[in-house]
């Protein structure tokens, strides 16, 4: 959840047109990718779509946080090809509006940004992918959104529960060095989030269950910032220490409710640890984990590549059925 400080393109311009509410920017680069902004409650959001005129069923990507941006998923434009691909920065973040509307930071607003998108884009079918926070947001979609139309979903590293993601941090901080474990809970008692042991004590922690590959240039991520107070507002100061508004957040008795295919993905050495998917699993009828080796948190900056490979295997898979 770490804050960090689509021949189609022409009938996509004519749907946007159709629902009165086309991009306020609209490019398109070598009919491979287009971008705009798409009106929501609150504000515009930025999106970009990649793959425009391939002929698969649209996937939509929800990014991390809350307050991340969608930046990172720029390293699947070029290794999932046989579908446009969406990305999009939630309100108060990325290259999105800013109001700063703090009514505006639950998440049945961001189920609402995914039905604007729906219905600015035409997308009468479509996969999603939720990373992290964009997992809750995604599951939410399942249980509160339409779902007419909707394939499947794809929950890589998902917050499900506040409870659970506590647990799970409380067990990998067992596993740290003592001295950094000391570290930890003496300024978590106190309260000093901002003192550089802490600090320091914190990015260890991120090496070991965030990023476990050496960090990636992303050429989409330059220049665009998230948003630390929303993290800040919503979840808390850091990936293991949870305060805001998302504390009590729980969907496990709802699992059952999803009624699509669901798909679990963890690194190997993810803070949403691939046992707690697992568990997860269990309580969704057509579901299954899947685990990518050798990587953290963000798997798909990791291992980009079997990241990849393992959503196309999936969406195929799904609509071959």
């Amino acid at each position: 959840m770490k804050y960090y400080p689509p021949s189609l393109a022409l009938l996509l311009i004519t749907l946007l047109a159709s629902f009165g509410c086309a991009p306020s920017t609209l490019e398109q680069a070598s009919q491979e990718t287009v971008t705009g902004m798409i009106a929501v409650p609150g504000g515009d959001i930025f999106y970009e779509m990649s793959n425009p005129s391939a002929e698969g069923v649209p996937l939509l990507l929800i990014h991390g946080g809350p307050g991340s941006t969608s930046c990172s998923f720029g390293l699947l434009d070029d290794l999932i090809t046989d579908r446009p691909v969406i990305r999009y920065d939630q309100l108060d973040t990325g290259l999105s509006d800013r109001p700063g509307d703090r009514s505006r930071w639950v998440i049945s607003h961001f189920v609402e940004e995914i039905e604007a998108i729906r219905a600015s884009l035409g997308l009468d079918q479509f996969h999603i992918l939720g990373s992290s926070w964009g997992g809750a947001v995604a599951a939410e979609y399942g249980l509160e959104g339409n779902t007419d139309g909707l394939l499947s979903i794809i929950l890589a590293g998902p917050l499900l529960s506040t409870p659970k993601w506590l647990v799970d941090a409380d067990i990998l901080v067992s596993q740290m060095p003592d001295e950094l474990q000391q570290t930890i809970r003496k300024h978590e008692d106190a309260g000093t989030f901002t003192h550089p042991d802490y600090v320091a004590a914190t990015d260890s922690f991120y090496a070991r269950y965030l990023y476990h590959q050496p960090r990636k240039d992303i050429p989409e991520c330059d220049g665009v910032s998230g948003n630390s107070d929303m993290y800040n507002f919503m979840w808390g100061p850091t990936e293991f220490s949870s305060t805001g508004t998302l504390l009590s957040y729980d969907r496990t008795e709802r699992l059952h409710e999803l009624e699509m295919p669901v798909l679990l993905v963890a690194g190997e050495y993810d803070e949403a640890r691939p046992e707690t998917m697992y568990e997860f699993a269990e309580l969704i009828s057509d579901s299954r984990v899947e685990v990518v080796a050798d990587a953290g948190h963000v798997a798909m900056v990791d291992k980009p590549e079997e990241y990849a490979m393992l959503v196309n295997s999936y969406l195929a898979e799904i609509e071959q059925r």
